[in-house]
């Protein structure tokens, strides 16, 4: 078990040349069920990764380790070269406010508006005026379509307009890592492929580090500039989606054609 440290001093400014996101040798474990078992990820700068699987192999795991909400059994993941595994809650969350995480049930506050939700993480963590975060709050939601509906409460909104709220929420603080947890899960396909194109826009025009679990396979290959396939908390190909439709490998065959 990690033993955590609370002198080490926390880096929130990335070093020229070190990766955005390093996961090296990662286990988790929950009782006698054996998630991550030794799973490396590496995100460069700009780069969308999409992690697929079969639901239980340790996909939404993954995401909850790389930014905190869970700790590893043993294991490295360095954000911007700086270890974050075992560091206290206060030093994690300075790390936190580089890095946006989109929920898959988008996970707004229902007694909040749209604007109210988006504000929130600029209220907690920033010293903006009021009208500095009331425009940032309306260019974000701009950004995703969502600025119309500033005054409406969640219950009011459909599921993928809350995952568009949700995504302007997560971009608040302009972090320099996102990570998407089922993005377009529960979604129809147009309303899916809507979500795909939010995603390669963000890859445009802010050369965001994505990582992105998801089980849509079609949507994977618009926007993954490389996807990482796990089976039993294992790697079992990492690279560009037409290396994953080349692969000879049995399990990557029948993946591929389970989700045709």
């Amino acid at each position: 078990m990690t033993t955590k440290r609370t002198t080490q001093q926390v880096e929130t400014q990335p070093r020229p040349g070190q990766q955005p996101l390093v996961v090296t040798d990662l286990y988790k474990s929950f009782g006698s069920q054996n998630v991550l078992q030794g799973v490396d990820l590496t995100a460069k700068r700009g780069e969308t990764v999409v992690v697929l699987g079969r639901s239980g192999t340790g996909k939404s795991v993954l995401l909850k380790l790389i930014v905190g909400l869970l700790q590893p059994d043993s294991g490295s993941i360095r954000i911007h070269g700086q270890e974050v595994v075992g560091l206290d809650l206060e030093q994690l969350n300075e790390i936190r406010k580089k890095i946006g995480f989109l929920f898959q049930q988008a996970a707004l506050y229902d007694s909040l508006t749209v604007e109210e939700n988006v504000a929130f993480p600029l209220s907690r963590h920033t010293r903006l005026s009021d009208s500095e975060r009331r425009d940032r709050v309306r260019n974000l939601l701009a950004s995703v379509g969502m600025d119309h509906d500033l005054t409406k409460m969640p219950s009011d909104i459909s599921g993928g307009m809350q995952k568009r709220v949700g995504l302007a929420r997560a971009l608040a603080l302009d972090p320099e890592i996102l990570l998407f947890d089922e993005p377009t899960s529960g979604l129809d396909p147009i309303t899916a492929a809507e979500i795909g194109e939010l995603i390669m826009k963000l890859k445009k025009e802010r050369n965001l580090t994505s990582v992105v679990v998801t089980h849509d396979v079609h949507g994977a290959k618009s926007f993954a500039d490389r996807v990482v396939l796990l089976r039993e908390g294992k790697v079992v190909i990492d690279g560009p989606f037409p290396e994953l439709e080349r692969s000879p490998d049995p399990f990557v065959v029948q993946f591929l054609k389970d989700a045709a």
